[in-house]
């Protein structure tokens, strides 16, 4: 291995046909490069996907009702029915493993008739009442002020917590908002904050239009009495919030007169199984850029071997003048197999070495554009655990490459191969 002498044959041979030995390795070049842009390329949608969950508590479900579609202890089928405080307080006291159990209602939309009035500016919102622990389970960033706090929920006071897209109709462009009160539905609202939405894409826009207010509010201020229009569920870090809802389920419709079997009337979704899913779907897709890049790398691979066979073919009175001259089976195997894993190492490296200039350029360029652009794909990147991956199957397939060729050249007889022209 560290014989000058070796390795000048070996350059020697590689070097004897110039254009074949680059067409050779190009095949294991190209295998590894598809590989790691593959992987790459993978990893980047992956991270694209992900940053649309940025700050989103995965761990959690939305449940609200709806009408039954069974009949039921001498109740109807076809019933609305409506959650209730008392429900919030009965999960959490059944279900130790719930983090959050966060009711919300809702009023009016930004599509809908104008509920919201400052001065002489009108327009139409959506209106949720909301307990404090909604923004560690909803992406936001508050910009200006504060959240809904405890107090405000204990105190029912009337305040609120609007998003920029409130402000950009409501307010003039240097006009400061927190402090002032704006009117819902004509009641009066003091503004105690400023929010952003993390979201991206087509409703970024619409989770700005957003405005925030005590639930205890909400109910008190809009007459709904002790009325939740839906939940929002978060498991702890060591629960499975898709292994609580068939218990939460349970509850619910035990609490409601709802038919055990019903399976339509408690509508819910589960963010952490949908989350789940998507994981699945990347982990397939890395599974099929191994699978694509590895038959381009077996492919290189194969062509080395082939014109490994052909160099044999070439040598062979040199390797019968050798084997003569007292040169061991195992000297000439060794010496085909280093060749064979040298040519492979360098054009596998080089690979690598192109497609990580290429994923640097790209991460440059993705880090140049507005980070709240709309993309789905971010950060392309590859572990380092792949590249020495890729190191261990670089040197598997030069072994692979030459082990054939080498036991061609062994098998050749040196008085055979002496009265080869």
């Amino acid at each position: 291995m560290f014989s000058k002498d070796n390795w000048d044959e070996i350059l020697q041979a590689l070097t004897a046909n110039v254009f074949r030995t680059v067409l050779t390795a190009f095949g294991v070049f190209w295998g590894i490069f598809i590989l790691v842009i593959l992987l790459a390329a993978g990893k980047g949608l992956e991270n694209g996907v992900k940053k649309g969950f940025d700050g989103i508590a995965t761990n959690t479900m939305f449940m609200w009702s709806q009408t039954t579609s069974k009949a039921y202890k001498g109740l109807p089928k076809t019933r609305r029915y409506d959650f209730r405080n008392s429900d919030v307080a009965a999960l959490k006291a059944a279900l130790p493993d719930l983090l959050y159990v966060s009711p919300r209602n809702q009023l009016g939309d930004f599509n809908g008739t104008n509920n919201v009035v400052r001065g002489t500016k009108t327009s139409a919102f959506t209106i949720y009442g909301d307990y404090p622990e909604l923004i560690k389970q909803q992406p936001m960033d508050i910009i200006k002020g504060r959240f809904v706090n405890q107090q405000d929920i204990n105190d029912r006071r009337k305040v609120a917590v609007i998003g920029k897209g409130v402000i950009s109709e409501l307010y003039g462009k240097e006009e400061e908002a927190v402090g002032t009160y704006i009117k819902i539905n004509g009641i009066n609202f003091m503004v105690v904050g400023v929010y952003k939405s993390k979201q991206q894409g087509g409703n970024a826009e619409q989770e700005q239009k957003n405005i925030f207010i005590p639930f205890t509010t909400f109910q008190q201020a809009f007459n709904y009495g002790d009325k939740v229009g839906w939940m929002a569920l978060t498991a702890k870090d060591d629960s499975s919030i898709t292994e609580l809802k068939p218990k939460i389920l349970e509850i619910i419709k035990a609490l409601h007169s709802v038919n055990p079997s019903d399976d339509r009337a408690v509508g819910n979704f589960d963010l952490y199984e949908q989350f789940n899913k998507v994981q699945s779907l990347f982990n397939i897709l890395q599974v099929i850029a191994y699978f694509v890049g590895t038959l381009v790398l077996i492919s290189g691979v194969i062509g080395i071997s082939n014109i490994m066979l052909i160099v044999v073919k070439e040598r062979t009175k040199e390797i019968g003048i050798r084997r003569a001259l007292g040169a061991t089976p195992g000297a000439i195997r060794s010496q085909i197999l280093t060749e064979s894993i040298f040519l492979t190492i360098i054009s596998g490296m080089l690979g690598i070495a192109v497609a990580t200039g290429i994923i640097a350029i790209l991460n440059m360029v993705l880090d140049s554009m507005p980070a709240d652009g709309n993309t789905m794909f971010a950060n392309p990147t590859v572990d380092l655990g792949v590249v020495f991956v890729a190191l261990i199957i670089l040197v598997g397939s030069g072994l692979l490459a030459g082990f054939i060729p080498a036991q061609t050249a062994i098998n050749v007889k040196p008085v055979d191969a002496l009265r080869t022209e």
